[in-house]
């Protein structure tokens, strides 16, 4: 590992196995302010991102030991939220959603220029701040975002944060539909929903409908539309 001094507040982890990439990218960001901190696979790279305080993961997709993908959903499955810009050297599709669908905020895809590499960071880096701490209403349910639960009298369940963003999303005007795209872009931090197809939304709707149990009818499918909060 490797790591270069920088303003508090823009930790950046680069998990890349070419050098010359891992090198130029890390003195572009040295020169930018940021602390970097380095990893040559996934293995490695899965370690930091757990242990550290990071602002921004850059994880190449085809990695020694553990694969960017593997790499970004067990980073999910613990609970980590720091956003993900992923590098890949394939354009399809398929790869693409792949990567979304694995937890990963943005791709850009190799060979890449650094401009469009830094402009894709900096919006990552400047997503909106976290949503108010406090409870808030969803139906007969109180959410606590700072416990990670819903609750109704006794009964309490526990919510990972981005079911809390989608929770919150619903219950900001109970009976309006809120799309895919923006459960995507507003509960995922995606830059460019638009411009990928995935059921990324429908699995974790369904997940988090089988945890809330009979609540879970709140949570209402509008076919080809979206979702909404049975008022």
């Amino acid at each position: 590992m490797a790591q270069a001094s920088g303003p508090p507040g823009r930790r950046v982890l680069l998990v890349e196995d070419e050098a010359s990439i891992l090198r130029g990218l890390s003195d572009v960001l040295r020169f930018r302010g940021y602390t970097v901190l380095t990893a040559e696979d996934g293995t490695e790279g899965l370690r930091l991102s757990l242990a550290e305080r990071l602002d921004l993961i850059v994880l190449d997709v085809m990695l020694p030991g553990l694969s960017g993908y593997v790499v970004c959903e067990r980073l999910r499955s613990a609970g980590c939220e720091t956003p993900v810009l992923m590098l890949t050297a394939k354009g399809d599709e398929d790869d693409v959603v792949r990567g979304f669908e694995a937890g990963a905020n943005d791709y850009v895809t190799k060979p890449f220029g650094v401009r469009t590499l830094l402009a894709r960071m900096d919006a990552l880096l400047r997503r909106p701040g976290a949503e108010p701490a406090g409870p808030f209403r969803c139906g007969p349910l109180e959410i606590d975002p700072e416990r990670g639960e819903a609750r109704q009298g006794a009964e309490r369940v526990e919510l990972s944060p981005r079911e809390v963003r989608i929770l919150r999303l619903l219950s900001r005007e109970p009976g309006r539909i809120v799309s895919r795209r923006t459960l995507l872009r507003d509960a995922w931090d995606m830059n460019n929903a638009d411009q990928v197809e995935t059921r990324t939304v429908d699995v974790h709707i369904a997940k988090l409908r089988k945890k809330l149990g009979a609540h879970g009818e709140l949570i209402e499918t509008v076919r080809g539309q979206g979702y909404r909060l049975c008022p």
